[in-house]
């Protein structure tokens, strides 16, 4: 006999760690126990040298499958004597606050379809079927211990035969605390639009509704979902007038990538994506045939698959209640519409009673549940790319992931930006990100962000010793944080936008040594007090470096300008010196825009402040292409200028169309190319391709100046996947490598993360 002390570290309780050790320990004849504790897991084995050594290969690459293991340490202890057993134990005197993780919400596991498909079993057909390795796990858990007293299924005690499963260390469902059956868990309702039950069985009811063109409420896992049928555009375009969502895109949900096959081109790596246990939405490239009103004017669907057995059961209804689970890899049809039900842009529904009152107008009919949505959750956004999955929108499925970090520290709180808000926490070597936010211009979103640091700071059971936030004193987030730090007596601390979005990526890539940091963003304020959004950082922990930006563009009429691409194309060919230009330009390409007004206030400069913005640089280039005059969502504009470039195909970047002062590349040789180009898609080709040209070699020369071998890039702009894609291969040629963001977003919803890791080393280096 020979034994070790086995800790494991990472994401190992609540996710069925426990009870898998026990089973393979018993295949093997290994004897010991297996406990939770403070520090994850800890386990003793004992046994021979071989089936000791199985054991050990074993543990971590047969792992449950919520499971997410950092560390696996051993430790040889005295052998003790043969035939023991091993057993589950409880968690041991004097081990300490057992800080039982929170796991994400996971999408429903083969075990559970089969229950759920099985005409005999106890769970056919039933909504809230869930075990160890599936299921709501954030969005029910009001704090920690991680158990069923502190989720919303404590409203339904278990029945005799869940209890029996959840005491029973060999069934999958041993202490899954949302364990529930039709006899003792949640139950499903229909209710028309004055909140009155409809008769019938929810499931068969809904869906007639939605097959008869309706809009109905659906209860998720982290908020209500507007659906409607996706292939009837009368249905499309009526949630679009109800929700005031003029253009921006809807994602659709499908049985299966299969079923996709029509409308998207779905690859390996985005099938992979779709049924992965996060099932976010994932972007596909569109396909031939169109869904009218769906995704107008883009090159992308955003694509889901069911998540949750409620979802999946209106397929089943659609197929005619099959028995099995064999039909769930044929193509199906039906197609639904899916989107986040938070009307004017406010958070995400989650009530009952707070639908009907907020969905008032929009929602004919309401398939709600009596377990309660304790956490708002949206649905997260994902693009497959070469180098690998690239985050959107990060929530459902990936919060409250930590992200893992290279050195430990005090507790920080960030606060992130104004759009795209996130918060974050760092609780020694990790970082826990909160799910997606959102903009935060009203009253209902300001409050959610305080209700979600609330939420994160009690389930980490954390007290920052400092609180960052971003430099702009008006932003809601900034006025939060200032609060927050006044009232317990900490640190507020300022961090630049943009050294912020650089730091997260040096902080999800484990990278403290000096790296140049490409920014490109709309616009931040800069520490100059600026309009940044195009620049070249040294960024090296809590110190960063402005080295070189854009040369930069006027914004006539302000914020205007950022929501009418017509204006920038316009501040465009006032940058070129043919300002003589703007109003027959104007004319020609947007009939009944008063072109020469504008280009008395750009020679005036009047209201015309100045930006190095590389997002305004893209709604030129769209401006003067023609694609729109007025954009209805955020990033509208360089969202159809990348679609254009995608569908394009490859074009060689336009000769001398960079020019460069100093550390300032200008690419108004460039803009004057596309304001005289009549093919849209070859402009934007020849666009994408210059701009990736010019960044490349700006990057390149700095690194042979610094001796700087390493780029982080990030911001809004760098979610462009043509653009990025042309500008790592370029770097890649000359030696340099790319650090790009792939545990959290490139945007503002990963804002959050570089500023908590900034103001640590601030706070460090003060303390």
């Amino acid at each position: 006999m020979t034994a070790c002390r086995i800790r494991v570290r990472g994401l190992v309780q609540g996710v069925g760690f426990r009870p898998y050790v026990w089973r393979l320990a018993r295949e093997l004849g290994v004897d010991g126990w297996v406990r939770n504790d403070a520090e994850g897991v800890e386990i003793e084995a004992r046994a021979g040298a071989e089936p000791l050594k199985a054991f050990l290969e074993r543990l971590p690459r047969e792992a449950p499958r919520l499971a997410r293991i950092d560390a696996v340490e051993t430790e040889a202890v005295a052998a003790g004597v043969a035939g023991a057993g091993f057993a589950i134990l409880e968690s041991g005197a004097g081990a300490g606050a057992v800080a039982t993780a929170i796991g994400p919400d996971a999408a429903l596991c083969p075990d559970c379809m089969a229950d759920l498909f099985d005409p005999a079993g106890r769970r056919w057909r039933y909504a809230f079927t869930t075990c160890t390795h599936c299921g709501p796990r954030y969005t029910v858990s009001r704090g920690v211990p991680y158990d069923r007293a502190r989720t919303s299924l404590a409203a339904f005690p278990l029945c005799p035969p869940c209890a029996r499963e959840y005491a029973d260390p060999a069934d999958r469902r041993f202490h899954a605390e949302t364990t529930a059956c039709p006899d003792c868990g949640p139950r499903l309702s229909l209710l028309d639009a004055a909140g009155r039950t409809l008769s019938g069985e929810p499931i068969a009811e809904t869906l007639k509704l939605l097959q008869a063109g309706r809009i109905v409420a659906l209860k998720g896992l982290g908020g209500f979902h507007l659906a409607c049928d996706a292939r009837n555009g009368a249905a499309v375009a009526e949630l679009r007038r109800r929700k005031q969502r003029e253009e921006k895109p809807f994602a659709v949900m499908a049985l299966n990538p299969a079923s996709l096959v029509r409308f998207a081109r779905v690859g390996e790596a985005e099938a992979a994506l779709l049924e992965s246990r996060e099932a976010p939405i994932v972007l596909c490239p569109k396909a031939d045939s169109e869904l009218p009103g769906v995704a107008p004017g883009l090159a992308w669907l955003g694509a889901m698959v069911p998540a949750t057995p409620l979802h999946l059961l209106l397929w089943h209804e659609a197929a005619g209640r099959p028995a099995g689970t064999a039909w769930l890899a044929a193509p199906h049809e039906f197609l639904l519409v899916m989107t986040s039900a938070n009307p004017h842009g406010e958070p995400l529904v989650t009530g009952n009673d707070e639908a009907l009152e907020r969905l008032s107008g929009i929602a004919d009919a309401f398939l709600a549940h009596d377990r309660e949505i304790v956490v708002r959750c949206d649905d997260s956004v994902v693009r497959a790319t070469e180098t690998g999955p690239a985050l959107i929108r990060r929530a459902r499925g990936y919060t409250p992931v930590p992200v893992p970090l290279a050195e430990d520290g005090p507790a920080v709180l960030a606060f992130g930006a104004y759009l795209k808000n996130t918060a974050c926490v760092l609780k020694g070597r990790q970082a826990f990100l909160s799910q997606h936010i959102g903009g935060l211009d009203n009253a209902a979103a300001i409050g959610f962000l305080e209700e979600t640091v609330a939420h994160l700071l009690d389930i980490l059971d954390v007290e920052p010793a400092a609180v960052a936030h971003d430099l702009h004193p008006d932003f809601p987030s900034t006025r939060l944080a200032a609060a927050f730090a006044a009232e317990r007596g900490i640190p507020a601390l300022a961090v630049g936008h943009h050294h912020a979005h650089i730091a997260a990526v040096c902080a999800e890539h484990g990278v403290d040594g000096p790296v140049l940091g490409l920014a490109l963003d709309g616009v931040g304020l800069g520490t100059d007090g600026g309009l940044w959004g195009g620049e070249l950082l040294r960024v090296e922990g809590a110190r960063s470096e402005r080295l070189g930006h854009l040369a930069p563009l006027l914004l006539p009429g302000g914020d205007r300008a950022a929501r009418e691409p017509w204006r920038m194309a316009a501040s465009a060919l006032f940058a070129c010196g043919r300002q003589g230009d703007i109003a027959n330009f104007t004319a020609r390409r947007y009939p009944g825009r008063d072109g020469g007004r504008l280009a008395l206030m750009l020679e005036r400069g009047f209201n015309c402040p100045t930006t190095s913005s590389l997002g305004r640089l893209f709604d030129a280039a769209a401006g003067l292409l023609g694609l729109r005059a007025e954009a209805r969502y955020e990033g509208q504009a360089a969202m159809e200028l990348e679609g254009l470039a995608a569908g394009h195909g490859s074009a060689a970047p336009l000769p001398d169309g960079v020019g460069r002062t100093g550390s300032i590349p200008d690419f108004a040789r460039l803009l004057s190319f596309l304001a005289d180009c009549d093919d849209a898609a070859f402009g934007a080709a020849v666009f994408h391709a210059t701009v990736a040209a010019g960044l490349a070699e700006w990057a390149i020369g700095m690194a042979e100046e610094t001796g700087i071998g390493t780029v982080a890039c990030a911001g809004g702009c760098a979610m462009n996947a043509v653009l990025i894609a042309d500008l790592q291969g370029r770097l890649a040629k000359r030696g340099l490598t790319l650090l790009e963001a792939r545990r959290a977003p490139p945007n503002d919803g990963g804002l959050a993360l570089g500023q908590g890791w900034v103001a640590r080393r601030m706070f460090e280096e003060t303390n």
